[in-house]
C-alpha cells in the first residue's frame, strides 16, 4: 500500500564501511569520533567488522570537520565495554554527503531564478488569501467576497474591512463593521 511508514529491518548490509572510533562512554551511550567523511543518517544502525550489530546512532555533534556522534546501544550492549580506538562500522545507504550541509553557492547576477513547486501565493483568481469570485456573485464567508483577498469587503470572516453583516448585508455596529484583529 502507500504511505511507507513501516520500515522492516532486513539484517545487517552486504558491506559496511569505518564510521567512528570509540572516545568514551557517556550516560550509558557510546560517544565517538567520526572518521568517514560523510555524516551518518539518525537512527542509523551501526555495527561491528563482523557486523554484528550494536545500537544506532543517537546524536550528531560538532563542527564538519571534525564530527562527533553518539551510539545508544542496544538491550545487552554496555558503553564501558569498549576501549579507547575500537572502531564501529555503518552500511553504505545510511551515509549523506558532506555537500548536503554545506551552503549552496549564489548563482552569478543576471541568471534566471529557479521556479518553486506549489505555483503562486493565493487561492484561485490570483486573490492574496482567498477566493475571488467577483461582482455580483453569491458571498460567502471567510475567504470569500465581491472584492476577493482578505475576506472581502461583505461577508463573515474579519478579514481586512470585512465583519459580522445583519441580513440585509450593512455591517453591525458601524460603517466598517466588527472586525475580530482589532482593524476597522
Amino acid at each position: 500500500g502507500r504511505g511507507g511508514a513501516y520500515q522492516q529491518s532486513y539484517g545487517p548490509p552486504s558491506t559496511v564501511f569505518e564510521m567512528g572510533k570509540f572516545v568514551h562512554a557517556c550516560e550509558g551511550e557510546i560517544v565517538c569520533e567520526s572518521i568517514n567523511v560523510k555524516i551518518p543518517y539518525f537512527n542509523a544502525p551501526i555495527y561491528l567488522e563482523n557486523k554484528t550489530p550494536i545500537g544506532k546512532v543517537d546524536e550528531i555533534l560538532g563542527p564538519l570537520n571534525k564530527v562527533y556522534f553518539t551510539i545508544k546501544p542496544q538491550e545487552g550492549i554496555q558503553a564501558e565495554s569498549f576501549k579507547n580506538g575500537d572502531k564501529f562500522f555503518i552500511g553504505g545507504d545510511k551515509l549523506l554527503p558532506l555537500d548536503k550541509f554545506l551552503p549552496k553557492p549564489k548563482p552569478p547576477p543576471g541568471a534566471p531564478k529557479p521556479k518553486r513547486a506549489g505555483g503562486g501565493r493565493g487561492g484561485a483568481g490570483g486573490a492574496r488569501g482567498g477566493f475571488s469570485r467577483g461582482r455580483g456573485a453569491p458571498r460567502g464567508r471567510g475567504g470569500f467576497g465581491d472584492r476577493g483577498g482578505r475576506g472581502g469587503s461583505r461577508g463573515f470572516g474579519g478579514g481586512r474591512g470585512g465583519g459580522f453583516q445583519s441580513s440585509r448585508g450593512a455591517p453591525r455596529g458601524g460603517s466598517r463593521g466588527f472586525t475580530p484583529r482589532g482593524r476597522g
